[in-house]
Formats: structure tokens, C-alpha cells, sequence
């Protein structure tokens, strides 16, 4: 499916903002230069624009120009991590073991994943993370076909981990992370070659590009293999 070229100027310049290419402050380009450079009317501009600013990645400023918008101050940020990248930064090699994928509409009876879906159908996959050939993490993930719908045609996905993919091919704006303790079931012990009840980390987490939906992730942790660490920062 083709993007429309307005996303595709709102994707450009997100990615852009949140790689750090375009730091806070910095203007972007006049519309009479984007409509020069993307071939298009003032008004596909203003549409990709329109969701940058509803986004709060960027704030336009009456005669003086549209600039990338300066975090919050006094906001508490937990990164979405690249798991891969974590593992190897620690000296281990990393490896991706897909269990299973499959599209599939969502669960009316579930809100989260009616929500998730936006309309649309879900991409289901499960998969282990090891490090140094030995089990990790197990992740479970929907991720809503509608927000991402290169994922149907992705066939690269299982190869560097869907979370990899995902931080690749679609910058997120808002996250919202659950961490809790619990014991792995007989299931769950069994795929992470641990006891069955060991104690394990659950990770939850739930992205948005803007008001899209994105993914969800449940990524299960051996107890004493993996932390999380929260930054917090003021800007000035």
C-alpha cells in the first residue's frame, strides 16, 4: 500500500526529531520550501504539519516560523529499549528464536485489543530472546496492521527482532511501560529452560505515534538476568 505523501512528509520529519537530527529549537523548512521540495499543494503540507504539532513534536509560531518542540520539563523518561543492542553492549551475542506469527482480526470481548486494532487486523508474534545461546526473554506482541501496514509484506521482521524492526521503520511519540514480578507458568518455564514458578520480570509495554496505536509487548525476563533503569531530566 502506497503512503500518502502527506504522511510520508510527517514521517520524514519524525524521524528526523526523534533520532536527534533536528534537536529542539531547531526551524524546520518554510511551507513554500517543503511544497518545493515534496512536489504538493500548501495544503499537504499543512496536513503532515497539523499532525507533527498534534504529535507536540513541533510548535508553530505566528511569523515566526514552525521549530521542533523542547520536552517537558520535569518529565520522567524510561526508554523504549533496543533489546538486541542491550545484549550485545554487555559483551553477549544475541540471537532471535521465533516461536510463531500470524494475522488475525481482534478479539471483540478485549478493549485493548478493539483499541489496539483501530479497525483493522492485528499481526501476532512470539519469540525468545537469548543471549549467548541461552534464553532471556520470552515476548508476545500484537502490533495493529493498520498504524504499521508494511508489517503484512515484512519479511525481515523475525530476522533482527520485531522490536528492532519497529524502533527502525516507526518512530513512537508516547510509550507507556508496566513492570511487575511474578512466576513463570509450566509453559513459560519450559520455552526459558528455567524451573517452573522461578521468579521472573514482566515487562508490559504499549506505544502511539501521535493518537496511533502501535504495538503492544509482553516480554517475560529470567529474574536475575535483566534491569530497568528510569532517567529522569529537566530541560532547561
Amino acid at each position: 500500500m502506497r503512503q500518502p505523501l502527506h504522511e510520508r512528509i510527517r514521517s520524514d520529519f519524525e524521524a528526523r526529531i526523534l533520532s536527534g537530527e533536528l534537536a529542539p529549537g531547531d526551524r524546520l523548512p518554510i511551507e513554500q520550501e517543503l511544497m518545493q521540495h515534496y512536489g504538493c499543494a500548501r495544503m499537504t503540507v499543512n496536513k503532515a504539519l497539523s499532525a507533527l504539532l498534534s504529535a507536540g513534536l513541533i510548535d508553530r509560531r505566528k511569523r515566526a516560523g514552525t521549530f521542533v518542540a523542547r520536552p517537558r520539563m520535569h518529565s520522567m523518561v524510561l526508554d523504549v529499549p533496543d533489546l538486541p543492542s542491550q545484549i550485545r553492549e554487555r559483551g553477549q551475542a544475541y540471537a532471535y528464536e521465533p516461536i510463531g506469527h500470524r494475522l488475525r482480526p481482534p478479539v471483540p470481548s478485549l478493549d485493548d485489543e478493539m483499541q489496539l486494532a483501530g479497525g483493522g487486523d492485528l499481526f501476532e508474534l512470539e519469540g525468545l530472546h537469548l543471549a549467548d545461546g541461552i534464553p532471556l526473554a520470552l515476548e508476545y506482541r500484537l502490533i495493529s496492521v493498520q498504524a504499521v501496514p508494511d508489517i503484512s509484506d515484512a519479511t525481515d521482521i523475525e530476522a533482527i527482532s520485531p522490536g528492532s524492526w519497529l524502533l527502525k521503520h516507526v518512530p513512537w511519540t508516547e510509550a507507556e511501560t508496566r513492570i511487575s514480578a511474578l512466576e513463570a507458568t509450566a509453559e513459560e518455564a519450559r520455552l526459558l529452560r528455567i524451573p517452573q514458578r522461578s521468579a521472573c520480570l514482566c515487562v508490559e509495554r504499549r506505544t502511539w505515534r501521535s493518537s496511533d496505536r502501535i504495538t503492544y509487548v509482553r516480554q517475560l525476563f529470567v529474574g536475575n538476568s535483566y534491569d530497568l533503569v528510569a532517567r529522569f531530566g529537566a530541560t532547561r
